[in-house]
């Protein structure tokens, strides 16, 4: 794949950009090893100024940066402005934080003197140089949720952003320069997939996080792990959107058309399959699908779009297949289901829900990157637990009812890194994030995530 600025929505190649050769990758590489040596004795009040700055320069570039993204990937000009505000939310949050996440842990005094020590504690320390192979989908929080925690931790970072929104990857090195750090604290790296692996293998990287497709995931993981090194993981997801009796329908069901369709559709952690009770299926499916049907198509940068273009043609193209298959499997179209009338430059789908959707069809076990919704009726909280865990997927999962027995029995049994009752899974610095199965492994985000990171060492002091 290229590494360009292609415009969703026309179509149009803007910008090309050549590949780093090798004697320049090695040059960063061995920039990002002599920055981290000396910015990890830099203290945590003066890493906190740096990354304040940075918040402070994206708040004031919001606009422009906001344009940058919807043109390389598509969203809608009002979800770019608000990636950004939360990635400035994200920075202020580490600065504030970072102290308190990191501070040095002291075991009980008959646990110390039962191991013969005078004195112990445990330390937090940075690893190195971390890789960052990164998606388009979020192609600023992304990266700020990884590099926020992984500076102020101590560690530097290399973005391998992916190759369809390199201005915005270029961009974000020159934020954290402009902030700032030190040369060779966070670098882009304009290299395509097949530059991954020699990267990943140098010594001089410490580890890797990856968020991606499976087949990313599966081929960093396997690298990593040959050459014995941390990575985190934050792959695919198929998430479960249920309704039982006891919840607001009106609410849940208009929250489920921002669930499914957030980010054109294209997120992880959207809502993708909806199950509901029979006794409030009729009513949540109506909902729903009339909420879908009314959501505006079209140009991203205009303030009144909901839904702009699916970021490549092959994107559309992947979702068009399942759709297409599901039909010929004898799935009920109730809004949707075609490319928008007077839209044929761009890569726009409209926003489609699927009922009847049974397990013969792939929409039923591949993830639909788009604004595609699965329908489906249950009997009991039994058989939605069942059909919610039926996927190799368990990234997160929105529930809403308000008995707080079926509450407890699904945070007991929902296979996901995340429950979310009465509401749509989002992220927020403070909480974790994260999933299990092939959804991938580790978290990001909060104490977890900034340790994800860390050495956490032992110091141990004889009598």
């Amino acid at each position: 794949m290229a590494i360009a600025t292609v415009n969703p929505a026309t179509g149009e190649t803007l910008q090309t950009f050549e590949e780093l050769a090798p004697e320049e990758i090695e040059r960063r590489l061995t920039a990002a090893d002599s920055a981290f040596r000396r910015f990890r004795a830099r203290g945590l009040a003066e890493r906190a100024a740096l990354l304040t700055r940075a918040a402070e320069l994206l708040e004031a570039d919001q606009e422009d940066v906001a344009r940058k993204v919807t043109t390389e990937m598509g969203k809608p000009l009002t979800a770019a402005r608000a990636e950004a505000a939360k990635c400035v939310k994200a920075m202020r949050w580490y600065a504030g934080h970072a102290a308190e996440l990191l501070s040095e842990e002291r075991p009980a005094e008959a646990d110390v003197r039962d191991s013969g020590a005078s004195a112990a504690r445990v330390v937090h320390r940075p690893l190195g140089p971390v890789l960052a192979v990164m998606p388009w989908n979020f192609p600023l929080w992304q990266v700020i949720r990884f590099a926020a925690p992984a500076l102020m931790a101590g560690n530097v970072g290399l973005l391998k952003h992916s190759s369809n929104v390199p201005r915005t990857a270029l961009y974000l090195e020159e934020l954290f320069l402009r902030a700032g750090y030190p040369a060779g604290c966070f670098q882009t790296l304009l290299v395509g997939a097949a530059a991954v692996e020699g990267i990943l293998r140098d010594p001089r990287i410490a580890a890797a996080t990856l968020t991606g497709s499976e087949p990313a995931g599966r081929s960093v993981a396997a690298i990593a792990g040959d050459e014995v090194k941390k990575t985190v993981l934050e792959l695919g997801g198929s998430d479960p959107y249920v309704v039982l009796p006891s919840a607001d329908i009106e609410r849940a069901a208009r929250t489920a058309v921002t669930a499914r369709t957030q980010n054109n559709g294209q997120s992880c952690i959207a809502a993708k399959r909806f199950i509901a009770h029979r006794d409030v299926y009729d009513e949540f499916a109506a909902r729903f699908t009339e909420g879908m049907a009314a959501l505006t198509v079209g140009d991203p940068m205009a303030e009144s779009t909901d839904i702009g273009p699916l970021s490549t043609e092959k994107g559309r193209a992947d979702l068009e297949e399942l759709v297409d298959d599901a039909v010929r499997h004898g799935v009920r179209t109730l809004c949707g289901g075609r490319r928008p009338p007077g839209l044929e430059r761009g890569w726009f789908y409209e926003p489609t829900v699927l009922a009847g959707v049974t397990p013969r069809m792939r929409i039923h076990r591949e993830e639909a990157f788009g604004p595609v919704a699965a329908l489906y009726r249950v009997d009991d909280l039994d058989e939605a637990l069942a059909l919610a865990n039926g996927t190799s997927f368990g990234l997160s999962s929105n529930v809403w009812t308000r008995d707080e027995a079926e509450q407890e029995r699904c945070v007991r049994d929902m296979e996901a890194g995340g429950v979310y009752f009465n509401g749509m899974t989002a992220s927020h610095p403070a909480l974790p994030f994260g999933g299990v199965k092939r959804s991938g492994y580790g978290r990001e985000l909060s104490g977890y995530g900034i340790r994800e990171f860390c050495n956490t060492t032992t110091v141990w002091y004889g009598p």
